[in-house]
Formats: structure tokens, C-alpha cells, sequence
């Protein structure tokens, strides 16, 4: 990854950096989770699964994440032949299935947490709180600015504050 140059105005050094730091976090989240055998969409399933009030069904899970319902549907077909979750058959809507973590799931997720967290840890240790807080907002406003270029007709939702 090329860290050796940047732009010299301030909006396509922000683009840049927001960039690389993003691809930067891919790598450091793939090796840490690698450790347990777990990818970066696996250990999101399992975190929403985790997180979010269920039972949660496919289409839960993807609208979470913000990817397709299809691609979350493949990615529990892999996960569920790992033996790390189940899909359960709704007993009033027999198309419908909730998904649970296994219990071979919850001990890698337990083991991922710890090692996910402390990558976390690890990234923003040299930050004080009023920087984070700085940090969040501004990324906020950047996120916000991409939704209303994709969904000029939408409002982006209210954020859903989780438990760390």
C-alpha cells in the first residue's frame, strides 16, 4: 500500500487518508481475525447476531451490515456448514428461518471479541477522548454526505447506539 505520497489540498489529502486508513483496517481486521478462523463479514454476522435484539432473520442481518440479503444468505450457508451457526425454521412462516451462534460460535466469537477489541485498542491508544470525539463527528458528517449522494431522497436513520 502506497503511504508515500499525498495530495497537497486539503479535501483530496482527506480522501486519500480516509482511503488508506480504510484498506489499512481491512488488513490489521483479516490478520486478527484469521487467528481464529474467522473473515471481517464473518465476525459482523456474528457481532450482529450478538448485538441486535432477535431472533434475527437473513434480511436482518444484511440490512444491518448494509450489504445484499443474498450475499449475507451465501455467507451463512458457509457459516452454518463451519458449525458456527444454525438456521431454525420459523414455526408459523415455514420460508422464514432465524439464525442462533452455535456454541463452537460463541467460543470463537468470545475469542474474537478479545482480540478484535484490542486491535481497537491498539489503533486509537495515542488518541485522547476529546480527539475521538472530534474524530467521530467529523466521520459522521462524512458518512451523512455520502448517504445523501447515493439516497438524495432518503434521511439517513437514526443511529443505533450499541453496548461495547
Amino acid at each position: 500500500m502506497p503511504i508515500k505520497f499525498t495530495f497537497s489540498t486539503p479535501m483530496m489529502r482527506s480522501w486519500l487518508l480516509i482511503h488508506q486508513c480504510h484498506r489499512l483496517i481491512e488488513r490489521n481486521e483479516l490478520a486478527v481475525l484469521k487467528k481464529v478462523g474467522l473473515t471481517p463479514r464473518k465476525h459482523a454476522v456474528l457481532l450482529a447476531l450478538k448485538r441486535l435484539p432477535g431472533p434475527l432473520k437473513v434480511v436482518d442481518v444484511a440490512v444491518w451490515l448494509d450489504r445484499k440479503a443474498n450475499g449475507i444468505s451465501r455467507l451463512v450457508d458457509r457459516m452454518e456448514k463451519d458449525g458456527i451457526i444454525n438456521r431454525t425454521r420459523d414455526t408459523l412462516d415455514r420460508r422464514a428461518t432465524s439464525l442462533t451462534i452455535t456454541e463452537k460460535g460463541q467460543q470463537i466469537y468470545e475469542k474474537a471479541e478479545e482480540l478484535f477489541f484490542q486491535l481497537i485498542r491498539d489503533i486509537f491508544k495515542e488518541f485522547s477522548e476529546d480527539e475521538l470525539i472530534t474524530l467521530s463527528k467529523i466521520m459522521e458528517r462524512v458518512r451523512v454526505s455520502n448517504f445523501k449522494l447515493l439516497f438524495p431522497s432518503k434521511k439517513p436513520e437514526t443511529l443505533q447506539i450499541l453496548e461495547d
